[in-house]
């Protein structure tokens, strides 16, 4: 394990500002260290009170198409076990002090007082009822859900307001509130993505070694669907040099399609950040020495190179098609999906006015 970084001075104040507009001032209020046992040796939880939980993604959600297709985020977590080379996210902990690379994968920020304070953010009388994506950052089934079961209280707390919510997730730990999502399921609240980028073993041992098995997601498209749960396939990212082969293409396209996803979408990789492509590089050239080298060549900018993504587009909906299934957007459509609530007439009382946002 690396180094421990102090959070101290300027990094204890990007602990405090971190994600928050300015005039609301600080995020979290307090650093307390839980060192990881047993199963979770060898990590570490950074506890925090967060002032506020939902982030607005600006430029998103209906009537913005050339932005994601939602507006409001909640993260139970920061920093993800999962450890995949290429997670975009790396560079929020680099902005609190820490590093992207093994501080990312091991130390952990835990928001413990996430649930009351989404409960009290969607009060009817702030709040109107727009859908609230998970697992935009990091993943909220990743490892250590299964120890502070946050993500299954954000759910309850979503479900028992009525409000529609959307879950992406390369874990298997979703399964645990099954009862939970069936149920919003029923009243058309829920739709649930698995982001499964390859099905080649080896791809996926060298670039997502914290991840469940490309084969336990697929039977976890199933057993989801099996519970009327809306469940699609993200199959991302498709690493060029890696995993885009015709094969590793057409053998995903079809696992995807065979398991039941209600929809498919794909993301060919990014590398937006230095932090990243650095990380992501050094990682590839010690299990796919050759690929290092090619991507670092290919990728002159943020993206692969045009002709590489409409190749990888077209080869994978030939084989999803092939199969029956139709390659499209990014998430599955909502079921149903009730009207937005209208806020309440009457101004919230002075204790809720009161509440830190």
């Amino acid at each position: 394990m690396s180094s421990r970084t102090p959070l101290t001075g300027s990094a204890q104040l990007r602990w405090e500002l971190a994600d928050e507009p300015a005039p609301q001032g600080a995020l979290f209020e307090g650093v307390r260290r839980e060192v990881g046992t047993g199963e979770f040796r060898g990590m570490e939880f950074l506890h925090v009170e967060a002032k506020r939980v939902l982030n607005e993604v600006k430029g998103s959600g209906p009537g913005n198409p050339g932005g994601l297709p939602f507006r409001w985020t909640v993260n139970p977590y920061r920093g993800c076990s999962h450890a995949c080379s290429y997670c975009f996210a790396r560079p929020t902990h680099t902005y609190l002090g820490l590093d992207a690379g093994t501080d990312f994968d091991q130390r952990v920020v835990v928001k413990v007082n996430a649930v009351e304070r989404l409960r009290a953010e969607l009060h009817p009388a702030r709040w109107a009822g727009e859908l609230v994506a998970m697992g935009t950052n990091t993943d909220p089934y990743q490892r250590c859900e299964g120890k502070y079961r946050l993500t299954r209280g954000l759910v309850r707390t979503l479900l028992e307001a009525g409000n529609p919510f959307s879950i992406l997730t390369k874990s298997t730990l979703i399964l645990r509130d099954l009862d939970l999502l069936g149920e919003a399921a029923r009243r058309g609240l829920v739709r649930v993505s698995l982001s499964i980028g390859t099905v080649d073993e080896a791809v996926w041992r060298a670039t997502e070694p914290g991840t469940p098995p490309p084969a336990r997601r697929l039977r976890a498209v199933e057993q989801l669907r099996a519970a009327g749960v809306p469940c699609g396939v993200l199959i991302a990212p498709i690493l060029p040099g890696v995993s885009d082969g015709d094969d590793q293409l057409a053998a995903v396209g079809r696992a995807v399609v065979e398991a039941g996803a209600i929809s498919v979408g794909h993301v060919v990789l990014h590398l937006r950040h230095q932090e990243v492509r650095d990380i992501y590089l050094e990682r590839l050239a010690t299990t796919f020495p050759e690929a290092a080298v090619d991507t670092a060549s290919r990728y002159v900018g943020r993206t692969a190179p045009k002709a590489d993504r409409e190749r990888i587009a077209a080869t994978l909906r030939a084989a999803i098609e092939a199969a029956g299934g139709h390659l499209g957007a990014m998430e599955p459509p909502l079921p149903e999906a009730p009207a937005v609530r209208t806020p309440a007439v009457e101004p919230p009382s002075a204790d809720q006015l009161a509440l830190p946002l």
